[in-house]
Order: C-alpha cells, then sequence, then structure tokens
C-alpha cells in the first residue's frame, strides 16, 4: 500500500483515481444488469481517467506490475475517501520516521 500511496502523490491523480475506479465498477454493474452500451461507456471513461491520472503523474499504472493491483486500487480509493470524510490527515514520511 505503501508503494500506491508513492505511486498516486498527485492531487490530480488522486482526484481521477477517485472518479474513475467507481466509473469501472458502475460500468461493469451496468453492462451485467441493464443496457449494454451505458455499462461500455461507464467502463472505458472511468480507465481513461485513470491513464490521464498516470499521465500527469508521470508513471505507469501499478496495475502493469501485476494483476494484485487491480484490487488495490479500489481498496487504496476506499481508505482515502475513508480519510476525507472523517478529517484523518496522513503524517508525511519524514515525520512518521522522526516519532519513532
Amino acid at each position: 500500500m505503501a508503494q500506491y500511496d508513492h505511486e498516486h502523490s498527485s492531487g490530480w491523480n488522486k482526484l481521477l483515481h477517485g472518479i474513475g475506479i467507481p466509473m469501472i465498477f458502475a460500468g461493469l454493474i451496468l453492462f451485467l444488469f441493464t443496457k449494454w452500451i451505458w455499462g461500455g461507456v461507464f467502463f472505458v471513461g472511468g480507465w481513461a481517467f485513470l491513464l490521464l491520472g498516470h499521465r500527469i503523474e508521470g508513471n505507469q499504472p501499478a496495475f502493469f506490475q501485476g494483476p494484485v493491483y487491480l484490487l488495490v486500487g479500489p481498496i487504496w480509493v476506499a481508505k482515502e475517501a475513508w480519510m476525507f470524510v472523517t478529517g484523518e490527515h496522513r503524517a508525511p514520511a519524514s515525520e512518521n520516521t522522526r516519532a519513532k
């Protein structure tokens, strides 16, 4: 998860992932249970947001390192959303090492 955090430090990348990953899941659900065209639009649009975020950040998507990262992404977005809703903020890594 720390590596995933490091590769997603840009605010724009975080925002685009926060939109894109739910769009991908919505696309899968829409594809399975309603008209397939909307599912395809949401699915492809979500991936476009993710790829744009990585282009802005200047790195490759984590799932290129292995399929497990297809699961880490949604967990990371849920964690970021929870931290935003609850007002929790991470201390920078340099502060974490000084406190120990």
